[in-house]
């Protein structure tokens, strides 16, 4: 586990208020929170308000440790529900607390973060985004250099009744997506590999 009494980047703040937001999704990452009492919220904020609420978390407890682990910016909104105490760290004193631990603790680790990312990620997308924006980052994600499309390509390994289960969407949406997709010639090719002509555009359809 994790030591919670890593140096803090500053002493102690005092409480944050309920209603204050914590982690702005998008931004990056440039401390780790650690919550040490209160409840805080995770979702998606519209407007200032939290839209779509994908969980609630109880300190203590780190918010977001995987995506400073990674390199990426937050891929939720967190707003404190209650009053909550917390303590920063640093990204560099966090990730150099984690490279002190055995390899296989560190390896360990790095998995279940990169994990959580893809869940938040999806669970984002799902609440946040249409079925084309879904299918596009699903697509980047997934892409690959491939030299016949001489570009990026994607290598459908699972049913598309499986893939669409995974994008919270109906299997005849997702095929309709695609098609629809092929019509803007954003992808190209059939069967089982499908290549991405335009990466940019799928880039501006998804959000990212």
């Amino acid at each position: 586990m994790l030591d919670t009494s890593l140096p803090p980047l500053s002493e102690p703040a005092a409480p944050v208020l309920a209603g204050t937001v914590l982690l702005h999704r998008g931004d990056a990452v440039d401390r780790i929170v650690h919550v040490m009492q209160g409840r805080v919220v995770l979702g998606v904020l519209a407007d200032g308000h939290m839209a779509h609420q994908l969980g609630v978390v109880q300190g203590p407890c780190w918010l977001e440790a995987a995506s400073g682990l990674l390199g990426l910016p937050h891929a939720v909104d967190a707003v404190a529900e209650t009053e909550v105490h917390v303590q920063y760290v640093s990204v560099p004193d966090f990730v150099a607390n984690v490279h002190s631990l055995p390899e296989a603790s560190q390896n360990l680790l790095m998995d279940m973060a990169r994990s959580q990312r893809q869940q938040s990620e999806l669970a984002v997308s799902r609440v946040a985004k249409d079925a084309d924006a879904r299918c596009a980052e699903w697509l980047l994600r997934h892409a690959q250099p491939d030299e016949l499309f001489g570009g990026l390509a994607v290598k459908l390994t699972e049913r598309k009744r499986t893939i669409a289960a995974h994008l919270g969407i109906a299997p005849e949406t997702f095929s309709r997506v695609l098609r629809h997709l092929r019509e803007r010639q954003l992808i190209s090719g059939g069967g089982r590999v499908l290549g991405l002509p335009n990466p940019q555009a799928l880039r501006d359809l998804a959000g990212v």
